[in-house]
C-alpha cells in the first residue's frame, strides 16, 4: 500500500462526514451556497489560495508546490438534482425535493480530501494545483451555460495557465473495485431538441373538423426510431431519444399543438450532421403529410469528452501503482451520457476516469438519478488515493 493510499484510508472519517453533510444538505446548480461556502473554508484552513464566486457559486483553491512545474488543474462537481429522495439512509436529504442522486457530494468531499493529501507533500510537488469546485454540472438550471462555460468566462484556466486536468465520477454501473481510464472519446457530446408541431383544434367527437396535432406528433417519435437503426452505421454511434410529449388539456378537445422534446448523443460530426438532417426531415415531412405545420430546434448542450492519450496513460500507471490487484478497464470505455467537464478539455488536455462505486449485496447499486441512488462509501478512499496520486505523478513528470 502507497503512503498516499494510506492517508486517503486514515482521512476516511472526515471524507465521510463531509459527504454525509452534503448528502444532506444538497443544493440546486448556481444555488451551492453553503457547500461552497464549506469547500472554501476547508480550503482556507490548509493555507491555500482561495477565490470564491469563480462561476457564479463555483470555488477554486490554488496551491504552489516547492518545485517549479505545470500548472495541474483539478476539478469536482457539487450540484444536485431536483428529486425526491427514497433511499431511507440515515444521512438522507433533508431539503425537500432536492437530492444528491449522481455522487456529486461524495465528489466534493473527495476533493477536500485531495487537497489535505497533496497539500502534505507541497514541498515535494514539481509544480502547482488549482482545487476546482464546479457548480451546476447537471444542467443550466436557468442559466444561458452550464457550470463550466461560466468557470471558464471567469478565467479558471488563467492566472496561472492551466497545462492539464484531472477529473472523476464516482460509477454505480460498475462495483466497488472497478475502475474505467480510457484514452479518446469516453463521454458523448449532448444536444437538446425541441419540436412544435402546430394542427387545427377542436372537439374531440369531431375530428374530420381538425388537423390533430397528437397523430402527427406520435408518427414522428415512431419514424425517428429509424435514424439510429437505419441510417447511422452499426459500426459508429448515436442516440435519438423523446423524452417529453405535452399537448392537449382535455379529454374531449383535440389540442391546437404539441410539444415534443428529446436528446440527441454521439461522438462525430458526420453521425451528428446524418442525424440532424434525418430528424428535420422527419418532422417537416410528417407533419406536413398529416396537414400540420412544423418546428425543430436544435440546442447544443456539451460537446463530446475526449481524453488525452499521454495524460490518460500517466493515470492507468498511477492505478496500477496503488492498486497492483485491480483490473483497470482501459479499452475504449464509452457512455453516452455528457459530461461539460468537456468543455474545459476541449481547451487544456486532460483525463477523466471513473471509480466502480456499486456494491449489489447492500442494494447500493441503483444508477445514477435514480430516487434511491447510494454508493459504497468505501468508493471515497480508492477515488481520493487514485486522484492524489495521479496529480502527484502528473507533476512529477
Amino acid at each position: 500500500m502507497t503512503l498516499i493510499l494510506d492517508q486517503a484510508q486514515e482521512l476516511f472519517p472526515y471524507t465521510q462526514t463531509l459527504r454525509r453533510d452534503f448528502h444532506m444538505h444538497p443544493e440546486l446548480g448556481f444555488r451551492e451556497v453553503r457547500t461552497g461556502g464549506i469547500v472554501a473554508k476547508e480550503l482556507e484552513s490548509l493555507g491555500l489560495e482561495v477565490t470564491k464566486g469563480v462561476g457564479k457559486t463555483g470555488v477554486v483553491g490554488f496551491l504552489e508546490g516547492g518545485k517549479p512545474g505545470p500548472t495541474l488543474l483539478l476539478r469536482f462537481d457539487m450540484d444536485a438534482l431536483p428529486i425526491v429522495e427514497e433511499t431511507g439512509a440515515e444521512y438522507v436529504s433533508l431539503n425537500s425535493g432536492v437530492m444528491h442522486a449522481c455522487g456529486h457530494d461524495g465528489h466534493t468531499s473527495i476533493g477536500l480530501t485531495v487537497a489535505k493529501i497533496l497539500h502534505a507533500q507541497k514541498d515535494s510537488l514539481a509544480g502547482n494545483i488549482k482545487f476546482c469546485f464546479q457548480p451546476s454540472e447537471e444542467g443550466r438550471n436557468g442559466e444561458e451555460m452550464g457550470g463550466a462555460q461560466w468557470m471558464l468566462r471567469d478565467g479558471v484556466l488563467d492566472a496561472p495557465k492551466v497545462d492539464m486536468t484531472l477529473s472523476l465520477h464516482l460509477w454505480n454501473e460498475r462495483p466497488l473495485g472497478w475502475l474505467g481510464i480510457a484514452a479518446g472519446p469516453v463521454m458523448a457530446c449532448a444536444e437538446q431538441f425541441h419540436i412544435r408541431i402546430i394542427g387545427k383544434g377542436g372537439h374531440g367527437a369531431i375530428p374530420n373538423a381538425t388537423i390533430d396535432p397528437i397523430v402527427a406528433g406520435a408518427q414522428i417519435v415512431s419514424a425517428a426510431q429509424s435514424i439510429v437503426a437505419r441510417n447511422v452505421s452499426p459500426l459508429d454511434t448515436a442516440v435519438v431519444s423523446f423524452t417529453t410529449f405535452h399537448s392537449g388539456t382535455a379529454f374531449n378537445v383535440i389540442p391546437h399543438e404539441a410539444i415534443l422534446q428529446g436528446t440527441i448523443r454521439s461522438f462525430e460530426g458526420r453521425v451528428r450532421q446524418k442525424v440532424h438532417e434525418r430528424l428535420a426531415q422527419i418532422v417537416s415531412g410528417v407533419a406536413a403529410a398529416l396537414g400540420c405545420e412544423s418546428e425543430i430546434e436544435i440546442t447544443p448542450i456539451t460537446p463530446a469528452l475526449i481524453n488525452d492519450e499521454r495524460i490518460t496513460a500517466s493515470v492507468v500507471q498511477s492505478a496500477r501503482r496503488i492498486f497492483p490487484e485491480t483490473k483497470i478497464d482501459s479499452a475504449p470505455y464509452v457512455t453516452m451520457g455528457a459530461e461539460d467537464m468537456a468543455y474545459m478539455q476541449e481547451k487544456v488536455p486532460g483525463c477523466y476516469f471513473f471509480v466502480g462505486s456499486a456494491d449489489s449485496t447492500r442494494g447500493l447499486d441503483f444508477g445514477h438519478h435514480h430516487p434511491k441512488f447510494d454508493f459504497d462509501e468505501a468508493a471515497l478512499v480508492r477515488a481520493s488515493a487514485l486522484m492524489a496520486q495521479a496529480a502527484a505523478d502528473l507533476l512529477a513528470k
